[in-house]
Order: structure tokens, then C-alpha cells, then sequence
């Protein structure tokens, strides 16, 4: 396939170094020409016109096939490349739980008789057409499940962003039971439905059919069950697959909810067929599947909704080594990334800052933007799956945040995008059943958005809004909760500092 874009056009591309990857890219803004031959990205790629049309390339319906990716082959033009077919993978010297060496064919697939092969997707609209679009999902294969009713999204306490760092308590913390039975009881008090074990709860990377020493999975879920939260077991791909029935049948005998799946960092056809093997496999048990370490969406999350999410993002993860999750980065994702299908970007970080006095620290990270720009993140951001990135210990001291959050749906009945440029700003209101959320986000540009809410059924409504404070561009901590009433007939004034953000919730009287 050969793609000419043709002069004028401007791209963000995220540009990949290998066919190996785990799809966590910055999006790099530049026009078609400036970018050199041989360049080569991961999709989906959004462009430009220049009449300022965007158009957003993809794929769905991804199925026994490799991923695409697109290499640059003239001055306008790309050409596309596929991952080899892998003859040989073995473990890369010192890296041997998770890093391969593959060895790849002259040829992408290999196939028999009649078939179809996958969707490729071109999304053509204005900034907002862009983010409201659900073609990918569209274009997918119908679900194969017949019952759907026990895949329940939700939020998740999430252990390995915040490091296990919990604080006033009379035993140490770390990966052990004690410190996830804190988990679980802060997450049952908050309504929150999940904990994850990430890695160090099984004996060893490898050996992922057992506990550590410090460390009762069965004993874990049956606290977990007494106080209504499930719990969800990280697992590296390589150990899952010697035995994924057998692997997942123990999972499900001990009683979780379901597995992340992390480190596949491929995007060759058997790659592709390996999520659909998980997938498939964890349905027969009625396990949920996250996949981390992970190309984009293709639309195996129609296939087999209990995939109920995916990385394959550059997130809030990284906050603990870089300073690459900045409002910019956040404001470009929900037109590139997230148009291909949910994102598990992990948001929730209590500690915030502006770059001017950002720090980075591995095990104490901290957010760029405001408070406020973060709890957005619950509105526009989707995921079925959402994390609560930061320990438990700070949540309890931040409680109106968290009480805001944790009031925030998973997923949606109706979404509209009413302010939108890629990279800048965006606004949008999502519905769940009676109830509006609407969440603002800005870059580093402070703005102002008056927001109308003719779009609301009639009647009255009750209204909370979590709002910059008046001095959160010094400190990006700094917020105001104000709570009210509203109807259809009344807008919202939403002023964002730079790096800031915006949310209100609207309940049905």
C-alpha cells in the first residue's frame, strides 16, 4: 500500500525505533516533508490539510494478520511495513523474562484459503469529528460472547505507580498481604470495585502460578470478596503462554476477576493471534484481560469484550522517569491514541506540579499539570478499566478529590465533544444514564470556555464542579470544589490555568 499525502500537510507522528514496541510514543508534530525517508511510525497517525481538515489513519478488524506500521518513501508519500512472520525468538542476554531476540521471514503472514483481511481506516473530519469517532470499533467483528452481563467495568487501585509506598501503619509496607488487605479496605470504603497485584506477587516472573512468600492471593480474594472488591493478577505474556487454559483455570479457581498481560512488545501476526488466544481462553472462564506492553486497539475489544482495555500508550506511568506526560502530550492523545479504542494511561496522581518545579523520582512521582487537569482525565479519557494511580495513604488525605473521582463512570451512554484542537485544548460532556460529566483540559496556555448546557434534558440538576484554584498557577495542587444546582437554561464558566483543568458533575434531581 502506498499512501501520498500530498504538500500542506502536517502530521503527528509517532515515530517508532523498532517493529518491537510497546506503542508508547510522543506524538511529534511536523509537516509531511520534513520528515526523513526511512522514518517510520505505529499508527494511528493523524494529519493535517492545509484548509486544516484532519484525517486519522488506522486499522480494525485486525485478525490473524500483522500489525501496519507506515515508513516514509518520498517527499509526501509513505509506504506501508509489516513485521516479519518470527521463525526463531529466543531471550535477549539479560533480559531473559521478557526480552527476545527474533529471528524473521522474508514474508508478514502465513495463510490459507478464503479469508478477509483487515480494515484500513481513514477518519476524515474537523478536531472534534476526530475524537467522537467510533469507527475502529465499528468496523470490528460482532462480539462472539453470548453473555455478557458478568464483564463489570470499574475503577482499580493500582499498586506499582505509587510503589507500594503506604504510610501510617503498623506494619511494613510492600508486596505482601498486609499492604493489599490496606488496599482493599481503602478501595471497599471509596466504592472502588478493584485492586491489582502487579509485578512481585508471584513466586518470580516466571513462575506465576504461585504466590510469593509474603504473599496469599486465595487468602487476599477471600478478603476481598467479604469487602465487595475483586482482585486482578499481573502476569508477563511468555510465562502465560506455556499454559494459558491451565494458567487461567488456577486464576479462576482462586476466584479473580481477571489478568493484566504486560511486556508482548510485538506486533507480528502471532502475536496478534496470542491476544486473540488470551482473549478467547479468558471468556470460556469469565475473566477480564488488560493488556499492557501492547500494540493499539484493532477491534478485538468488540470480538471479545471481556479485552476490556489495552496500554499500547505513552501514560502516566512514565511520570516516573520523564517529564514526557505534560498537558501538550495529554491534549494530543484523545485524537490519535484513544480514537483507535480505550487507553489505560493509569491517571490519578495527587502529587502535581508545574514543569518549573516538577521533579522526578521513581518511587514518589509527581504529575505535570494541576489538580484539576488530573481528575479531568476521569471524563475524557476512556477506559473501561480505570486506574487510581496513587497510594491509598495520600488518597485518605485528599478525600474531596478522591470522593470526586471515585463518583465518575467507566463507561458511557452518550458523548459530546463541544470544544476540541488536537494538542491545545478539549472539552466534552459524557452521559450516564440521568447524569452529565463534563471535563475541560487545557496545554500550557491558560483559556476560558463558557460552556452552555442546553444539551441537558429538562429539569433540575444537582452540580459539583472541581475547579483550578486561584493560585494553582503556582501551585498546581491547588483546587476548588464548589457544589450547586443547574438546569438547560444556564451555562458554565470553566477558566483553566495554564496546564489546568476543569470538571462538573450533574446529577438528575
Amino acid at each position: 500500500m502506498h499512501i501520498d499525502y500530498g504538500q500542506g500537510v502536517s502530521a503527528w507522528f509517532p515515530e517508532e525505533e523498532s517493529l518491537m514496541s510497546h506503542y508508547e510514543r510522543k506524538y511529534i508534530y511536523s509537516d509531511i516533508d520534513s520528515i526523513k525517508n526511512k522514518k517510520f511510525c505505529s499508527l494511528p497517525l493523524l494529519t493535517a490539510t492545509s484548509a486544516d481538515v484532519k484525517v486519522l489513519f488506522t486499522e480494525s478488524d485486525l485478525d490473524d494478520y500483522p500489525n501496519m506500521f507506515l515508513e516514509k518513501s518520498g517527499t509526501t508519500t509513505f509506504n506501508t511495513l509489516f513485521p516479519g512472520y518470527v521463525l526463531k525468538a529466543v531471550p535477549r542476554p539479560g533480559g531473559e523474562d521478557r526480552d527476545e531476540l527474533l529471528t524473521a521471514a522474508d514474508y508478514i503472514a502465513r495463510t490459507s484459503g478464503t479469508r478477509t483481511f483487515p480494515w484500513r481506516v481513514f477518519i476524515v473530519g474537523e478536531d472534534r469529528d476526530i475524537v467522537a469517532s467510533t469507527l475502529v470499533y465499528q468496523l470490528a467483528s460482532p462480539s462472539k460472547l453470548e453473555n455478557t452481563q458478568w464483564i463489570k467495568p470499574g475503577q482499580i487501585a493500582w499498586d506499582w505507580y505509587n510503589a507500594n509506598n503506604i504510610y501510617g501503619v503498623d506494619f511494613e509496607s510492600g508486596v505482601n498481604t498486609e499492604t493489599y488487605k490496606y488496599f482493599i479496605d481503602f478501595a471497599s470504603e471509596n466504592g472502588i470495585e478493584y485492586i491489582i497485584l502487579d509485578e512481585g506477587w508471584s513466586r518470580s516472573t516466571t513462575d506465576i502460578r504461585a504466590s510469593n512468600d509474603k504473599l496469599d492471593v486465595e487468602e487476599l480474594v477471600r478478603y476481598g470478596n467479604s469487602k465487595g472488591v475483586r482482585i486482578i493478577l499481573w502476569v508477563l505474556w511468555k510465562p502465560l503462554n506455556q499454559d494459558i487454559s491451565g494458567i487461567l483455570t488456577l486464576y479462576r479457581n482462586w476466584g479473580v476477576a481477571g489478568i493484566k498481560v504486560d511486556f508482548m512488545q510485538r506486533a507480528d501476526q502471532q502475536m496478534v493471534n496470542y491476544y486473540k488466544e488470551v482473549g478467547m481462553e479468558a471468556a470460556k472462564l469469565e475473566l477480564l484481560v488488560d493488556f499492557h506492553g501492547a500494540y493499539k486497539p484493532s477491534g478485538l475489544h468488540r470480538e471479545y469484550p471481556n479485552v476490556i482495555t489495552f496500554e499500547g500508550v505513552k501514560g502516566e506511568e512514565n511520570n516516573k522517569w520523564s517529564q514526557d506526560i505534560d498537558p501538550e502530550h495529554n491534549l494530543t492523545l484523545p485524537f490519535t491514541r484513544m480514537v483507535a479504542g480505550p487507553m489505560d494511561y493509569t491517571p490519578g496522581a495527587m502529587s502535581n506540579a508545574h514543569l518549573i518545579n516538577h521533579k522526578i523520582s521513581f518511587e514518589r512521582p509527581e504529575a505535570l499539570g494541576t489538580r484539576c487537569h488530573e481528575i479531568a482525565k476521569y471524563v475524557i479519557f476512556e477506559s473501561p478499566l480505570q486506574m487510581l494511580c496513587d497510594t491509598p495513604s495520600r488518597y485518605k488525605k485528599e478525600m474531596e478529590s478522591t470522593r470526586f473521582i471515585t463518583q465518575i463512570p467507566q463507561v458511557w451512554d452518550e458523548t459530546r465533544v463541544l470544544e476540541a484542537k488536537v494538542s491545545d485544548y478539549l472539552v466534552i460532556a459524557r452521559r450516564s444514564g440521568n447524569n452529565w460529566y463534563i471535563g475541560a483540559m487545557t496545554d500550557w496556555t491558560a483559556r476560558n470556555f463558557e460552556i452552555p448546557l442546553d444539551f441537558l434534558p429538562d429539569g433540575e440538576y444537582e452540580l459539583q464542579i472541581m475547579q483550578d484554584g486561584l493560585n494553582a498557577k503556582r501551585f498546581a495542587e491547588d483546587y476548588k470544589l464548589i457544589t450547586s444546582t443547574a438546569s438547560n437554561k444556564e451555562s458554565l464558566k470553566a477558566n483553566l490555568v495554564s496546564g489546568g483543568g476543569w470538571t462538573a458533575i450533574l446529577k438528575k434531581k
